[in-house]
């Protein structure tokens, strides 16, 4: 009894796992169904992605934009302040040139 159960199985998994012709419509529907659900949602997540990318390249040129002028603000800054460091400093050393004119003129 178990023996013939075993031979019924075995049947049974021969018969499941035999090599059928596949029907001629299934590629047909497979691939409709891979276009209706595939392409739409691939499609926005493509846009989507090139959006970002798009947004992320402006972003960062309005940024690098703004860095340059800051930079090119700063430095005209510091060359200001560095001519009237040396008008200061000249203006110093006419005083002093002066003085040591006098000095000169009054010792001897």
């Amino acid at each position: 009894m178990v023996h013939e159960e075993m031979d019924d199985f075995e049947k049974e998994l021969k018969q499941a796992l035999e090599r059928r012709p596949a029907p001629p419509s299934l590629k047909r529907r497979v691939m409709e169904r891979r276009v209706q659900r595939g392409r739409p949602n691939q499609m926005v997540w493509m846009r989507l992605a090139a959006t970002l990318v798009i947004v992320a390249l402006l972003g960062g040129g309005l940024r690098w934009g703004l860095e340059r002028r800051e930079e090119r603000r700063r430095g005209e800054e510091a060359r200001r302040q560095v001519m009237i460091a040396l008008r200061i400093t000249g203006r110093a050393l006419n005083q002093v040139n002066t003085r040591l004119a006098a000095h000169d003129r009054g010792g001897e």
